[in-house]
């Protein structure tokens, strides 16, 4: 690891694990378990604390409702003990999209390159 990484890691935290966390993550922390995009989760021996390690961008959003829910003590049970059960109506978890190109733009939007017909609105003009 080259000295802008090392001092890059212990000056920010967007961009992954800071060395404190990293350090009490190896002295306190015991693995939990691991979601499908790979972000793992972690408590200490007596469950005073709970958190996870981001597998790339940290973004809250990239959490799954399981394991937010064990996070904030929702319920004990981490989801690889006891996986919740689902609903057939239940989406799959999506990230929030706010900002990117995938972001929802309604109809009539100028964020969508459709055209659309506004035959029921009539610009007001100064007299």
């Amino acid at each position: 690891m080259g000295l802008l990484n090392f001092i890059k890691r212990v000056l920010t935290w967007w961009d992954g694990q800071t060395i404190g966390t990293q350090l009490f993550t190896w002295r306190k922390g015991v693995k939990v378990g691991e979601d499908e995009q790979g972000n793992v989760f972690y408590k200490t021996r007596d469950d005073s604390r709970r958190w996870v390690i981001f597998n790339g961008e940290i973004e809250a959003s990239r959490i799954a409702p399981e394991w937010h829910g064990w996070l904030h003590r929702t319920w004990d049970e981490t989801p690889s003990e006891k996986p919740l059960a689902h609903k057939a109506w239940e989406k799959p978890h999506q990230e929030n999209l706010t900002g990117t190109a995938f972001a929802y733009a309604p109809s009539g939007s100028i964020r969508r390159n459709d055209t659309v017909e506004r035959s029921d609105y009539e610009a007001w003009q100064p007299e």
